[in-house]
């Protein structure tokens, strides 16, 4: 019904990022760990309404993506 994750492009883009500086020779250990940095907040409100859950207004002014 709700999932709050991290956006898979920004993910997939700084996979490439860490890719690319492997590539140029840099060691794998010597690279810092990155936190993901953008999540998104996507909401199904026909799930919801399935199991007769009313989502707040508020909350879903705030979602990324909402399934009706």
């Amino acid at each position: 019904m709700v999932s709050y994750g991290t956006d898979l492009a920004v993910a997939y883009h700084q996979i490439g990022a860490y890719t690319g500086r492997i590539l140029k020779g840099e060691k794998p250990a010597d690279l810092p760990v990155q936190q993901p940095t953008k999540f998104d907040l996507v909401i199904n409100l026909k799930t919801a309404r399935a199991l007769g859950l009313q989502v707040p207004t508020s909350i879903l002014l705030r979602a990324d993506e909402v399934i009706e």
